[in-house]
């Protein structure tokens, strides 16, 4: 059997380099009503430009349909259609690739070089809980989730600022987002010395305001910078203040002393290349003049900032129907709050049952903040972040019926967690053998067309979305840069609606004749009965017409998904 990762743009790559040269003109389906009868597609309008009549020779037909290489699904036919030149796969061996080697599409391919060295600076994350906005809180989000799709593409990562503030430790890790701490500020000596040569004379010669040192012409820098980088044409001079030397202190040293703990090489070298690294910053709209005049600032107090500073810019969030001094703490409770009342009217019965009079069950007290997080998180990135963000706060905006929210990709995490459970906890009772090999098993029998949208759509091109979640275009010219947060979330919620049309469709596991035998064993378990052959993973002696419990997630499934 062939080894190696297959995947999407290797495929794809090949396909075109097949029909020579020219624009790519191959394509992967996604739709399960095209998927049924191929799975790439060169349309006829791109091919009659490509060989003039539309007509492709026979001999690059036959040479897509006995494509192979590194990377490349094995094809299974190649056929000209109405819609253009069709293409098939081995789906059997298609199958036996990916999850003979499941875990290699957990990640993206690995890089060929050391990664990237990126400093991620947030700003919002120097105040206090209290007083952050929501579109602050959007950029505190965006700027964790790109760390970690950075760091997971090989890229070294330093998070700028160290929170100071004794309150925001505890939100960010109520909010899973992992940034470090510090109490002290970096030392601003050599930059106070540097702004105070640059310092323009006062008007009127009069007392500055404590902790102000002046202020500082940036019309020169801005000039060499040019307007086109996207820099406002109004910036012109800067107060500068010991808190504004304070954030450049704690940037300058990001930048020119790199952790030990990164990929090789990178530390050793940081020093005498700071142009080797790239700094983003992370900003709200109403943030961004701000920084505007702390970059400019930077290159004129420092002659070794680095060259490359990047804005992402998050667009304005608009809440409907609350306050507009609604803060990012307030709306945390505010998601906590309706994630309890639509949980309670779920799974009433069961909360009573665990809570009583009792203090709150800490599991369940889990289980909704999890799925607190999972749905601010989703509103948050589900929009590209340059956009303008519409939050509805309404009562019975938050529900677990709905299919786009972070809390149907949750429940459905707890689905698939439920039923890992049943199953190692059956297999530990003798009802299900242990796992066989998979070079063992028969992927002829997957021929649901959930299990191929499942496979073709989700795990085959994992690897290229983290790949592209991960690109930050820094190269083109310009001060700006964005970030396809959004793509995540449109995945994953894709994947948790193709899985749960097959869940509630399918029986996955099979249920042996003993096991229904056993008195009492499946006593009160309400069901559906499905009448389909036992499938490829069913246990010795399974029924035909199984029968499949409704999985509500216990707060331990969900805890752990």
């Amino acid at each position: 059997m062939a080894t190696g990762r297959l995947g999407v743009g290797e495929t794809l790559g090949a396909l075109n380099t097949a029909l020579g040269p020219g624009d790519p003109v191959w394509f992967k389906e996604t739709r399960a009503r095209h998927l049924r009868a191929r799975d790439f597609l060169a349309p006829r309008p791109a091919l009659q430009a490509r060989f003039g009549d539309g007509q492709v020779p026979e001999r690059v037909v036959r040479a897509v349909a006995g494509l192979q290489g590194p990377g490349v699904a094995p094809v299974l036919r190649c056929a000209p259609t109405p819609a253009g030149l069709a293409l098939q796969l081995q789906r059997p061996a298609v199958f036996e690739r990916v999850l003979g080697a499941v875990a290699a599409y957990a990640a993206p391919a690995a890089p060929a070089a050391p990664g990237p060295r990126v400093v991620l600076h947030c700003p919002a994350l120097r105040s206090a809980p209290g007083v952050l906005r929501l579109s602050q809180l959007r950029a505190v989000l965006v700027a964790d989730h790109l760390a970690r799709a950075l760091r997971a593409h090989g890229a070294s990562v330093r998070l700028v600022p160290a929170v100071r503030d004794p309150h925001m430790p505890t939100f960010l890790q109520q909010l899973c987002v992992d940034w470090p701490a510090a109490s002290q500020r970096a030392d601003t000596e050599a930059l106070r010395s540097l702004a105070l040569a640059e310092l323009s004379p006062a008007r009127d010669g009069g007392a500055l305001t404590p902790g102000v040192l002046g202020t500082v012409c940036l019309k020169e820098v801005m000039q060499e910078r040019g307007h086109a980088a996207g820099y406002d044409p109004n910036l012109d001079k800067c107060l500068v203040t010991e808190d504004l030397l304070s954030v450049l202190a704690e940037l300058q040293e990001a930048v020119r002393h790199w952790p030990g703990d990164g990929p090789a090489g990178l530390a050793a070298a940081a020093e005498a290349d700071a142009d080797g690294c790239m700094v983003v910053h992370v900003v709200s709209c109403e943030e961004e003049f701000q920084q505007q005049k702390l970059d400019l600032l930077w290159w004129k107090l420092d002659v070794q900032a680095p060259l490359t500073q990047k804005h992402l810019v998050c667009g304005p969030v608009k809440a409907a129907g609350a306050p507009g001094t609604l803060t990012a703490p307030e709306y945390y409770d505010l998601r906590h709050a309706q994630v309890c009342k639509a949980s309670a009217l779920k799974h009433g019965r069961e909360l009573a049952r665990d809570w009583g009079t009792t203090p709150a069950d800490p599991a369940w007290t889990e289980v909704f903040s999890v799925l607190s997080v999972a749905t601010i998180k989703f509103e948050m990135l589900s929009t590209a972040p340059q956009s303008q963000l519409l939050l509805a706060l309404a009562d019975g905006s938050v529900s677990t019926k709905g299919t786009k929210s972070g809390t149907f990709v949750m429940y459905n995490c707890a689905r698939l967690a439920t039923l890992f459970d049943g199953y190692e906890h059956s297999m530990e009772q003798g009802l299900y053998p242990t796992f066989p090999p998979v070079s063992s098993l028969d992927f002829s029998l997957l021929q649901d067309e959930g299990e191929w949208l499942l496979l073709f759509n989700g795990v085959l091109p994992f690897p290229d979305l983290l790949s592209q979640t991960a690109a930050l275009a820094c190269a083109a010219p310009g001060l700006h840069t964005t970030a396809r947060t959004e793509m995540m979330c449109k995945f994953l919620v894709q994947l948790s609606m193709d899985f749960s049309s097959y869940y509630n469709r399918v029986h996955i596991l099979g249920v042996s004749t003993a096991r229904r035998g056993r008195g009492g064993a499946l006593a009160g378990v309400q069901g559906k009965q499905w009448k389909r052959p036992a499938g490829p993973f069913s246990p010795p002696g399974a029924s035909t017409t199984p029968v499949w419990s409704n999985v509500c997630p216990s707060p331990a499934s969900a805890g752990r998904a």
